[in-house]
Order: C-alpha cells, then sequence, then structure tokens
C-alpha cells in the first residue's frame, strides 16, 4: 500500500455552545489539517508515471478547502441568536455556517469526506487544533 501525506491550515474562530468550559467562549486556532491517501497501485505511464497522484494536485484541493475556512467564524447553525448574526454580519464578519458541532472531530469528518468527494482514496484526516490536540478520522 502505498501512503501519501499532506498538509495545510487555516485560522479562525469557533465556539461550543453549551459546553460547560472555556470553548464556550469564542476563541482562535491555527488548525492543522493532515490527509494522508493510498493507493495499492501507482499511476504507470505519462509524466505522473510512478504516483500515487500528484502532490501538487493533493496540496492544492486541501487547500482550496481550508481557504474556505480561513479567517472565518466557524459555528453551528443556530448557535447564535438572529439578531446576534445580523448584527456580526452588518458589521463585516465572516461567518461559516455548520450543520453539526465544530469541534477537532467533526471537522477531521469534514475534511475526509470533502477530499473523498475530490475522488481520493483518503486513508485518514488528522485535525490539530493545537500543536498538541488532534482528532483523527478514519472509516
Amino acid at each position: 500500500m502505498y501512503i501519501l501525506t499532506t498538509k495545510h491550515h487555516f485560522d479562525s474562530a469557533h465556539f461550543l455552545k453549551g459546553y460547560d468550559g472555556k470553548c464556550s467562549n469564542i476563541h482562535g486556532h491555527r488548525w492543522f489539517i493532515e490527509v494522508s491517501v493510498q493507493s495499492e497501485a501507482l499511476i504507470e505511464d505519462g509524466c505522473k508515471r510512478g504516483m500515487l497522484v500528484d502532490f501538487h494536485t493533493l496540496k492544492d484541493d486541501l487547500k482550496k478547502e481550508c481557504d474556505h475556512f480561513d479567517h472565518k467564524l466557524i459555528m453551528e447553525e443556530g448557535s447564535l441568536k438572529e439578531a446576534t448574526e445580523k448584527a456580526l454580519e452588518d458589521e463585516g464578519f465572516a461567518m461559516l455556517r455548520l450543520p453539526y458541532r465544530p469541534t477537532s472531530e467533526n471537522i477531521a469528518k469534514y475534511f475526509y469526506d470533502y477530499m473523498t468527494e475530490c475522488g481520493y482514496q483518503v486513508k485518514e484526516v488528522t485535525c490539530f487544533e493545537t500543536p498538541e490536540n488532534r482528532a483523527t478520522y478514519t472509516e
């Protein structure tokens, strides 16, 4: 089995509504997303011969989605009052509303699903919330 791994990052804030602790407050992270893809075989011909996938393409696909999260307030849909969301929008703040709680675990699964939809055979995705704390999703 051949495995390639790449990593990209984004900066954003989040909070966990209803959490009993500090993470219920808005706070920021430099999130790192590490994606490993796998294959039993390598490309057999052409300019990519001997590769599982072109690293450049893999990195670009991951970066594209990381850029979608960058410098936004990531939050679960319905976790703020409508008036609060409106006030933030009126001030020009960028928000990303997700249908799930924005935990490292859920974000790892989101990127797993995204990279799978891009056509990769994903082995696992790890979401680093801090250098010491990470969540990994695999099937």
